[in-house]
C-alpha cells in the first residue's frame, strides 16, 4: 500500500480514469457490434458517421491506438458500402 498522500490520490484518480475508459471502451464495442450486424444500407449510413466519431474519440483519449481506429473505420466502411 502507498504511504505518500499524493500516491494514494493518485490510485483514486487512475481507478476513475479506468472505469471511464472501460465504459467509453465499452459503448464503442457495442456500437460497432449494432453496425457489423446491421443489413439495412441506408440505416447502416446514418449509423457510420457516429461510429467513425466514437473511435476518433477514443484516440484523442488514448484509449486505443490510433492505427486500430484506422483500420477498423476502413473494414467498416468497406462493409457499408457493401451492402445492397
Amino acid at each position: 500500500m502507498a504511504n505518500h498522500k499524493s500516491a494514494l490520490k493518485r490510485i483514486r484518480q487512475n481507478a476513475v480514469k479506468r472505469l471511464r475508459n472501460r465504459y467509453y471502451h465499452k459503448t464503442a464495442r457495442t456500437a460497432l457490434k449494432v453496425l457489423r450486424n446491421e443489413e439495412d444500407k441506408k440505416i447502416a449510413s446514418e449509423q457510420l458517421p457516429k461510429v467513425i466519431s466514437l473511435l476518433d474519440k477514443l484516440v484523442k483519449k488514448n484509449i486505443i491506438h490510433k492505427n486500430k481506429a484506422a483500420n477498423l473505420k476502413s473494414k467498416l466502411t468497406k462493409k457499408v458500402n457493401k451492402l445492397a
